[in-house]
């Protein structure tokens, strides 16, 4: 089974559904960039990499979703989250010690891929104009499945394989 390794708490967020679209700078389909890539509504692990959460990027991201709960968000700032499971889960990741709550290098579960959609059409923005330029593809994930528990899986760039039997 194709997995892909994304930083927590990003993988966390897809995870609670906070997150519905993965942010790449090519669509999964681009053979060029993702040669072995999965097909649409193929079924992949998401794997939370062993980076540690960074305490800048959570109080950003908190930042960000009370600038947009309150409609004085620029365009720039916009997070395409799902506001209020997100901010519920980042709280949580603040209040423990050291920001240190989300599973690192493990299989937290999988989703299933959608067709990728420009992230300038998604947003309604032109990407030349906007920092989002480096992340130019929404890859949509549904049907997200929950392993329990979560297992260690060392993560690799791009896609990589999980042998079925470990990815449940």
């Amino acid at each position: 089974m194709k997995a892909i390794t994304i930083w927590q708490p990003w993988a966390s967020l897809i995870m609670i559904g906070a997150k519905p679209n993965e942010f790449r700078p090519a669509s999964f389909l681009d053979r060029r960039s993702y040669r072995n890539g999965p097909e649409i509504g193929e079924r992949i692990v998401i794997q939370a990499g062993a980076r540690a959460v960074r305490p800048a990027e959570i109080e950003d991201l908190l930042r960000r979703i009370d600038a947009e709960a309150n409609g004085t968000a620029s365009e720039e700032e916009h997070t395409c989250l799902v506001l209020d499971e997100a901010r519920e889960l980042l709280l949580k990741v603040r209040a423990a010690h050291k920001y240190r709550l989300l599973p690192l290098g493990m299989a937290l579960g999988s989703a299933v891929l959608g067709t990728p959609i420009r992230s300038c059409d998604l947003f309604r923005i032109n990407v030349a104009d906007s920092d989002r330029g480096q992340f130019n593809w929404a890859w949509p994930l549904s049907d997200i499945r929950h392993y329990e528990p979560p297992f260690p899986v060392t993560g690799s760039q791009g896609f990589f394989e999980i042998a079925e039997e470990d990815a449940r």
